[in-house]
């Protein structure tokens, strides 16, 4: 059964998106596997995107899907199926600069924080024990909230050759990502960042009075959270792959 929205209902629709669902599924000879693809491609832009104009730029706000929040890696991660298609569609390609503009708006707002409300609304976890302010939803420190807008600009610049989407705001949210990198390598003290929150749950909190497990300075960046929004035990994260080489 087709469980998308009805047309009327989606948040956001691409052409360029429904030639290709239409295109697949005549080469998809097994019929649910066929229906799967088209439920779930145009997921995201069915249900998740808030678009519009800010200022006179795109802005894009992204859910998750199960939260009424926008993650900065879940919402490259999210909207990345859809890069190669912008070319062919320019509607399509205003909602990529509106991605870049919001998170570029959201770093500038506060660097260590993984998660982001539509505006100044507060949030569940407010009383966490950091400097939680009224835009953020979630304030875990993980690096790669930082690394996936870097990679949404890259792969959009060098998909489409446009830069007009980086401006004074961007270079300064670039350069912030850099400083907080640096700081979080901590070759002077523990930085600025630290986090608790009052919970029964080891995962959901930070040892070491919110500053996590003690490291020693060689360089490497403190990330206090993973990608699963889960506390380090140890805090540099070091690629599996990595140590397979040099055991």
């Amino acid at each position: 059964m087709n469980q998308r929205p009805k047309p009327e209902n989606r948040k956001f629709v691409s052409e360029a998106v429904e030639k290709l669902i239409l295109k697949i599924k005549k080469v998809i000879y097994d019929d649910e596997l066929s229906l799967l693809f088209e439920n779930c491609f145009p997921n995201t832009l069915d249900t998740t995107v808030n678009f519009g104009i800010i200022n006179g730029k795109p802005d894009t706000f992204i859910i998750t899907g199960d939260i009424n929040a926008m993650w900065l890696r879940d919402s490259t991660a999210q909207v990345w199926p859809y890069l190669s298609l912008i070319n062919e569609d320019e509607k399509l390609k205003e909602l990529f600069k509106g991605i870049i503009h919001r998170q570029t708006k959201c770093i500038l707002i506060d660097p260590y924080a993984n998660a982001f409300n539509e505006g100044p609304t507060g949030s569940a976890w407010d009383k966490d024990i950091t400097e939680m302010k009224p835009e953020l939803h979630e304030r875990k420190w993980e690096i790669d909230s930082l690394c996936y807008p870097i990679r949404l600009a890259y792969k959009y610049w060098q998909v489409t050759g446009d830069s007009s989407c980086f401006d004074e705001q961007w270079l300064n949210a670039t350069a912030l990502i850099l400083k907080t990198f640096k700081e979080q390598q901590r070759k002077k003290d523990k930085g600025l960042y630290s986090f608790n929150r009052v919970t029964s749950w080891n995962t959901d909190t930070v040892p070491g009075n919110g500053y996590g497990n003690p490291v020693k300075p060689i360089g490497l960046i403190v990330s206090i959270f993973r990608p699963s929004d889960d506390s380090t035990i140890f805090p540099f994260l070091i690629h599996p792959t990595f140590l397979l080489l040099f055991p």
